[in-house]
């Protein structure tokens, strides 16, 4: 079985699913003002990214960025995500490649002076990028990838959604699923059109109606949440939420370490069928510091 997973908690660096070079978001650092974050976010984290037990590759992808300088905490935090490829096998795979890597660069880059504006621009210029090497390789025509991110700035969570990837928030003792799939299948359970029941079992309940890589302009759904001491953000692929529910959700996450979290995510669903690629995120806020220079 091939599978990746990291850990890691403060500042700790680890490896991720994708490389990118640090002097590719130099460059956009030195646009912003001299400020000094009020507060800082301590958090401990762990991804887990399993090909499953029918794929013979692995589509999804995830990665994180935690900057260090104080004005880029202050302006833009630290950054996690998770794609889903979709166009099938390497299309896929390098369209969530190129959607990790490219979203970190323009995010930390943009110029914009607020966080969702940044987050907004970002996604947008990743779904460029991602729509022109469609295009020009004949081999790649129709790739994509659902993107589920989350950025923590000081005491406040921004996310941004395309696709059928989740963002769960785990508080006081309750779930609670932030983004809206954008399925065809959820759309329609969202106008009455159909039962959630039917939707469970439909044939065209993986049919996802907006992602990375559609042409023309794209709209990700944005999200905002504050950040509360004892918060637990799980991030994650359909291919955990095919076989895991919200309640098991909420009991794992809520019960155990993240990174203990994370492989009974990924035991539970390949045990359950594992038909899909399988990637999850679970991040716990320990502590708002803060800062002291």
């Amino acid at each position: 079985m091939n599978e990746y997973q990291a850990s890691g908690g403060g500042s700790a660096g680890l490896d991720t699913t994708d490389k990118f070079e640090r002097d590719e978001l130099v460059r956009g650092w030195r646009e912003y003002e001299k400020q000094l974050p009020r507060l800082l976010p301590v958090l401990k984290y762990s991804a887990k990214t399993d090909m499953g037990q029918v794929r013979e590759n692995n589509e999804d992808k995830f990665d994180y960025y935690e900057p260090e300088e104080p004005a880029v905490l202050a302006a833009r935090g630290s950054l996690f995500a998770v794609a889903d490829g979709v166009g099938g096998a390497q299309a896929g795979q390098i369209a969530s490649e190129m959607t990790m890597k490219n979203l970190i660069s323009y995010y930390y880059e943009s110029p914009a002076q607020d966080v969702e504006s940044a987050l907004y621009d970002a996604v947008t210029a990743t779904n460029d990028k991602v729509t022109a090497l469609a295009q020009m390789v004949l081999e790649r025509g129709g790739m994509g990838s659902t993107l589920t991110c989350a950025a923590f700035v000081e005491n406040r969570v921004f996310l941004a959604q395309l696709g059928d990837s989740r963002a769960y928030l785990i508080r006081n003792g309750s779930v609670r699923q932030v983004t809206q799939d954008h399925s065809l299948v959820e759309e329609q359970v969202r106008a009455g059109i159909i039962s959630r029941e039917d939707a469970e079992v439909s044939p065209y309940r993986n049919v996802i109606t907006r992602s990375i890589g559609a042409p023309g302009v794209v709209h990700p759904d944005l999200f905002e949440e504050e950040i509360l001491v004892g918060d637990i953000w799980v991030l994650c692929s359909d291919g955990l939420t095919t076989y895991v529910d919200d309640i098991e959700i909420l009991k794992i996450a809520g019960s155990y370490a993240p990174s203990e979290a994370a492989r009974q995510f990924i035991e539970l669903a390949n045990g359950r069928g594992g038909r899909d690629n399988i990637t999850v995120f679970v991040i716990s806020v320990r502590e708002l510091r803060s800062y002291s220079g």
